[in-house]
């Protein structure tokens, strides 16, 4: 048969008992790229060559949204799923067969690669070109996921596509970073007569991580005869998830979900110094496990996370997260505050694990060229090579070919 006519087997593999995806995507130090080494073999027969002419490779982003998805709407058309697909970085082309022929035969090749995952450079505030992190919303109103695609050409035959999922995390959200461990204050007044203040002590929170603030009424001195007279009913802190679809677009639309709430009843008048109180609620988790205690097989696309969402900017939405407080009284106008936090996809615990780990990614980086890495040579066996059916798992006895293991 024409090695040209013999399609080929294609896969992708990284680096030994390691996962392709090296370093911590969002943390520029550590240099997140994606090595490993795409196979090819022939795919039919044991050793009938395979004529290839041209081999590339690629880190795609492909981001959906659909809004109305998680709701039914009768008699009425909602509007269609809207996609985007781009490429991450740059192609880096494998192998090119040699000038003047249509294509090469070969029996194996192992092509290793090194794509650099794009990052915002100290200083740099243009965070968009920093690929958001994977996931997946429940009816999928929103979803982001990566692909390597490899790129082979057969001689004449149309350019074949080979896709195979890639899970990406971002790390820049860590709770255990020291720039969300700064307290974050807020305050309004109400009518001139009350001072409604909340403190964080942190504000990146992971699933099941517990989050505390500091509530705060104080009268007005100034008119402290009327400010005597206002009672606090309850207090009120919840936890909101706010889904902007289309934030750069001419039409933004914005969802808001109340994800937990806790009410705290207080029934008295304000006190001449004031009322504090520490409310504390937990940020909510979903069960990985079934309900026979174990953990079902992940999405290949996806990072299986103990969260729903989590803060993350993409191209067709954006998440954001904030703590309301808001204080319910008499003789007085109630007062709503709104404090912005980061969620995080892992918990306070986690992060303060993954952090000498990122040190020890950073330092190994410290070596690399990111503009010319340096890669392993690639290995390409041709019908003529000797022990060429090795590679194939194959010897000849006599004048016939059997497989090694006989």
């Amino acid at each position: 048969m024409e090695s040209s006519k013999v399609n080929a087997f294609v896969r992708v593999s990284g680096p030994p008992n390691r996962n392709y995806l090296v370093g911590y995507p969002g943390i520029s130090a550590t240099l997140p790229r994606i090595e490993g080494k795409v196979e090819i073999r022939p795919g039919a027969g044991y050793s009938a060559p395979v004529g290839i002419s041209y081999v590339a490779i690629g880190l795609y982003r492909k981001e959906t949204i659909h809004p109305h998805a998680d709701s039914i709407i009768s008699n009425h058309l909602a509007a269609p799923r809207k996609e985007i697909r781009d490429l991450v970085g740059k192609e880096m082309r494998l192998f090119q067969c040699s000038a003047g022929k249509a294509y090469d035969s070969v029996l194996a090749m192992d092509l290793p690669f090194v794509l650099f995952i794009p990052f915002s450079k100290a200083g740099n505030e243009d965070i968009i070109k920093v690929p958001p992190a994977s996931l997946q919303l429940p009816s999928r109103v929103a979803e982001t996921y990566y692909e390597l695609v490899v790129s082979v050409q057969q001689g004449s035959a149309d350019l074949k596509k080979h896709s195979f999922p890639v899970p990406l995390s971002r790390y820049d959200t860590l709770s255990s970073f020291g720039m969300y461990n700064r307290p974050e204050t807020q305050e309004r007044v109400s009518d001139h007569l009350v001072t409604l203040s909340m403190c964080l002590q942190r504000w990146s929170f992971g699933p099941n991580d517990p989050v505390e603030v500091r509530v705060r009424l104080t009268p007005n001195p100034d008119w402290m005869s009327k400010a005597k007279k206002v009672s606090i009913q309850r207090i009120v802190v919840a936890l909101e998830e706010q889904i902007t679809y289309n934030p750069e677009g001419d039409e933004p639309t914005t969802k808001v979900n109340k994800l937990i709430s806790k009410k705290e009843v207080v029934g008295q008048k304000l006190p001449p110094d004031g009322y504090q109180s520490d409310v504390t609620i937990r940020l909510p988790a979903k069960e990985l496990r079934d309900s026979d205690g174990f953990l079902p097989p992940p999405k290949p696309a996806f990072p299986m996370h103990p969260i729903i969402g989590f803060t993350t900017t993409a191209t067709l939405y954006k998440i954001d997260y904030f703590l309301s407080v808001k204080a319910h009284m008499s003789s007085c106008r109630d007062i709503t505050l709104r404090q912005k936090i980061i969620v995080s996809p892992f918990d306070h615990q986690t992060c303060l694990d993954e952090l000498p780990l990122i040190m020890q990614a950073a330092q190994d980086a410290s070596s690399i060229n990111a503009v010319g890495p340096m890669l392993p040579a690639p290995t390409i066996v041709r019908p003529g090579d000797p022990n060429a059916l090795h590679w194939l798992g194959m010897t000849m006895v006599g004048n016939e070919r059997k497989l090694l293991i006989h």
